[in-house]
């Protein structure tokens, strides 16, 4: 099997270009040829609107599942958390990558930190997230916070958060840490994923393609993260049977241990809502996700 030199559409963010050059890299290691083309992506453009307030779906994907479509690039790595359940007609996600720690990271100023309080955030402070899903989740445990939506890549986050414009920051670990990122002048804290619950899918890539490349499709499998793609797999389904997009308040996350499969799931009626939370455990597979979104509804 002789692969021409493939083409990665990739964001140009720092995080982006990261995922795709870690994809380019487990490429070359099986003989192929492959380079990275930067796609500039609506969520790109528009810096001044917090994601409730920008019309459609696949902010960070759309552009790029385009050029995925008309041929100018031979397969996308996305965050997976970014993508819609309902994939473009023609694409499929051929592979996903192991699951950095899927946890959030709290990010504290120095000056705003109180070591008796919750979360270690001072009183009334002002924390960044653009997040229905992390608002919720964070006004349940600290109903006194004045939230503010921020956009940007990650470092330019966390240079807002230095620079004064918040006490405090919400971002996936994942990022953080792939990026090598030197947060030690600010308080950081990892929220546990079972009980402050993600995104689904976070810390995972996803590896997209054309439907019709199968032999591409064959090949990807090599660096397929087949356990990972299961557990993803029921989180993603809950999202899906919930109709909810990135940025519907839910949070799922699977996990596999000796005594089976165990979902952690919330749900809240809006940002400023409190989210509903449930644990589903089940010995196998079959019918997990529905289970999850019984329960969900059931609350």
């Amino acid at each position: 099997m002789s692969f021409k030199p493939l083409i990665i559409g990739s964001r140009g963010s720092d995080l982006a270009l990261w995922q795709a050059n870690f994809v380019k890299s487990q490429l070359e290691h099986l003989g192929l040829s492959v380079s990275i083309k930067i796609i500039k992506t609506q969520g790109d453009k528009i810096q001044h609107l917090s994601f409730d307030k920008m019309e459609g779906k696949g902010f960070f994907t759309k552009e790029i599942e385009d050029a995925l479509l008309q041929k100018e690039i031979d397969l996308a790595v996305h965050s997976h958390k970014d993508l819609e359940t309902n994939h473009p007609e023609g694409l499929v996600i051929a592979a996903v990558s192991e699951r950095e720690n899927p946890s959030e990271l709290f990010l504290i100023r120095k000056s705003a930190v109180d070591k008796d309080a919750v979360l270690h955030l001072k009183n009334s402070a002002i924390v960044g997230t653009s997040s229905a899903r992390r608002k919720s989740e964070l006004l349940a445990l600290r109903p006194d916070i004045l939230l503010k939506d921020i956009r940007g890549n990650v470092p330019t986050r966390i240079n807002k958060l230095r620079s004064g414009e918040y006490d405090a920051i919400m971002l996936a670990y994942a990022g953080v840490t792939r990026l090598q990122l030197n947060t030690d002048d600010l308080e950081s804290i990892v929220l546990d994923p079972e009980e402050f619950i993600p995104a689904p899918a976070q810390g995972v890539m996803a590896i997209q393609i054309r439907e019709t490349d199968s032999e591409l499709f064959d090949l990807l499998q090599k660096i397929n993260q087949k356990d990972v793609q299961e557990l993803v797999g029921v989180e993603r389904t809950v999202l899906r049977l919930m109709d909810g997009g990135c940025q519907m308040p839910l949070g799922v996350y699977c996990i596999k241990d000796t005594t089976g499969f165990h979902v952690f799931a919330s749900i809240a009626d809006a940002w400023n809502k409190t989210p509903k939370k449930v644990k589903v455990t089940s010995l196998n597979l079959e019918g997990l996700a529905e289970k999850v979104v019984t329960e969900l509804k059931r609350k």
